[in-house]
C-alpha cells in the first residue's frame, strides 16, 4: 500500500470505503458520524483535503489503486517535535490486515525521518479496540485525561500513547521484519504476530 495526500480525485473509493457495512462502527469513536450522502461526504473531502492540521492521506491499496481508508497528522508541534496520529478511518478491505500495520508503519518511518521525537496516539478511554491497537503498534500508555473534551455531546475521557523516536529505533526493525512477505500465508494470514518481532 501507499499513501497519498488526501484530494478530492480519492473520493469515489473512499466514498464507497467509509460508506460501506459497519459504518456506524467505524465512525463510532470519531469526531464526525458517517456520511449520509455523497453530496456531504464532499463537501467533507474537499475541506479536509485543504486542511493543513490535521493533515489527511489517503490509504491506497497499490494492487487495485483504491483508496481504502484515510488518516491523519495532527497537533502538529515542530517546536517541540511532537506529532500525533489521528482520525483513522480504515475501510472493511484495510482492518485488521497487512495493509493497515503497514499504513502505521510509513507514518512512524515518516515522522521520524522529519525529526520529530514523539509520535502520539489518543483514543476514547471507552475504545478498547483503539487502545489495543495502540499496544500492539508499539505506543506506550502514559495515562487518562478525564473530562478532556466533548465529542458528539458526551464527555470523552482521552487515553493516551506515544513512542519516542528512541523507541522507534528499537521498534522500526520489527516492523520490517514482520511486513516482509515471508510471514505471511497464501491467504495474507500473519504466520508471526508483531509483537514476537519485537526485542
Amino acid at each position: 500500500m501507499r499513501l497519498e495526500p488526501l484530494e478530492p480525485r480519492h473520493a469515489d473509493t473512499l466514498y464507497q470505503a467509509a460508506s460501506a457495512d459497519g459504518a456506524e462502527d467505524r465512525f463510532r469513536w470519531l469526531f464526525e458520524s458517517p456520511p449520509r450522502d455523497r453530496a456531504e461526504f464532499d463537501a467533507w473531502i474537499r475541506t479536509a483535503s485543504a486542511s493543513t492540521d490535521p493533515l489527511f492521506f489517503a490509504v491506497i491499496d497499490q494492487v487495485t489503486g483504491r483508496a481504502e481508508g484515510r488518516q491523519a497528522l495532527m497537533r502538529i508541534d515542530q517546536t517541540h517535535g511532537v506529532i500525533e496520529i489521528g482520525s483513522i478511518m480504515w475501510g472493511p478491505a484495510l482492518q485488521q490486515t497487512r495493509m493497515a500495520t503497514e499504513a502505521l508503519y510509513l507514518f512512524a518511518e515518516h515522522v521520524f525521518a522529519l525529526g520529530y521525537r514523539r509520535f502520539e496516539w489518543k483514543c476514547n478511554d471507552l475504545n478498547a479496540p483503539s487502545k489495543r491497537a495502540a499496544i500492539r503498534f508499539g505506543f506506550k500508555p502514559e495515562g487518562v485525561f478525564r473530562q478532556h473534551m466533548v465529542v458528539k455531546g458526551a464527555s470523552r475521557d482521552t487515553a493516551w500513547f506515544a513512542m519516542t523516536d528512541q523507541d522507534w529505533r528499537r521498534l522500526r526493525r520489527g516492523y520490517q521484519a514482520w511486513l516482509l512477505p515471508g510471514n505471511f500465508d497464501a491467504c495474507g494470514r500473519q504466520i508471526r504476530k508483531l509483537e514476537e518481532y519485537r526485542p
